[in-house]
């Protein structure tokens, strides 16, 4: 449905993608997660037909999208990383306004939004400008979806917004999903990847890894430990002398430290205790998507 092949897109000498290449599957909820700065907008751009590739080439549903650009804008529903409707029009009007533009009616294509639309309709007659960020990120989607698209587009569509909003979105994506529309969507956000069908890790412009989440948090080569103590800061500053670690990092509130499988417990312990760190818990943890992400970095 998709097809991105060895993409290349310059801005003067800066690289933003440098050979980029995957494949999403007709249904797939496909997932593009890297950090801001990555390249995910700019490849969006391209396959939206707004930008044009310095080098390789993209296709949706078969459409070039440089020669099939027309094409390509009548089967795409695409929601930018900022939201992007007439803040000054109301949601209703919105919703009417791009119906109008891809030549349809809201009420010919109201059953694919009436889930979304249901939680807006107390609002309709509210301007855009005036709606919560979960509320917008709604709007827009219902705009996205209104002319009935083949393929969807969300670019970091949960950026800003507040953790339940978040999750209602996820869950309206799922939804979508069981429709058997096509979704690409990006996020900087990690634990996003676990609900995706396929997901493509993209840093500095390269794709790192791809694969379904489970075996991407599989391919994690190292023993893995969780430890908590009273200050991450400092525990990451003893562990820089500790011989057995390989890398070690902070998430949350505590400190993800990778060894070789046949380091005991009792060494990590000892290491801090002698840097006068007190050890509130050390145990050994299963990788995540975000563990895989920064070994690929390092």
């Amino acid at each position: 449905m998709i097809k991105v092949e060895n993409v290349i897109k310059n801005y003067g000498s800066v690289e933003a993608l440098k050979g980029v290449s995957f494949e999403v599957e007709k249904g797939q909820l496909y997932g593009l997660i890297g950090p801001d700065g990555s390249g995910k907008t700019s490849l969006f751009r391209i396959l939206t037909s707004l930008l044009i590739p310095t080098g390789g080439k993209a296709s949706v549903k078969g459409f070039d999208t440089v020669k099939d650009y027309k094409s390509i804008r009548k089967i795409v529903g695409y929601m930018p990383e900022h939201f992007s409707l007439y803040m000054d029009l109301t949601v209703e009007e919105n919703l009417q306004f791009f119906a109008t533009v891809f030549n349809t009616t809201v009420e010919e294509n109201y059953h694919l939004i009436e889930d979304i639309y249901k939680m807006l309709e107390p609002f309709k007659d509210r301007r855009a400008g005036a709606l919560s960020g979960g509320m917008k990120q709604k709007l827009a989607l219902s705009c996205a979806l209104i002319h009935k698209p083949d393929v969807l587009l969300l670019d970091e569509p949960t950026t800003g917004v507040d953790p339940v909003s978040r999750k209602e979105f996820w869950d309206m994506l799922r939804k979508l999903k069981d429709t058997g529309l096509t979704t690409l969507v990006s996020t900087p956000f990690m634990d996003d990847a676990e609900l995706c069908d396929e997901v493509a890790l993209i840093q500095n412009g390269n794709i790192l890894t791809i694969d379904t989440p489970a075996n991407v948090a599989a391919k994690y080569p190292h023993k893995l430990w969780k430890v908590e103590t009273e200050n991450n800061y400092k525990t990451l500053k003893a562990l820089d002398n500790f011989e057995e670690k390989i890398s070690a990092f902070s998430f949350g509130h505590s400190v993800h430290l990778a060894t070789n499988d046949n380091v005991p417990e009792k060494a990590i312990r000892e290491h801090l205790l002698k840097s006068n760190i007190k050890v509130d818990k050390i145990e050994p943890i299963k990788a995540s998507i975000e563990d895989v992400f920064m070994e690929l970095m390092r």
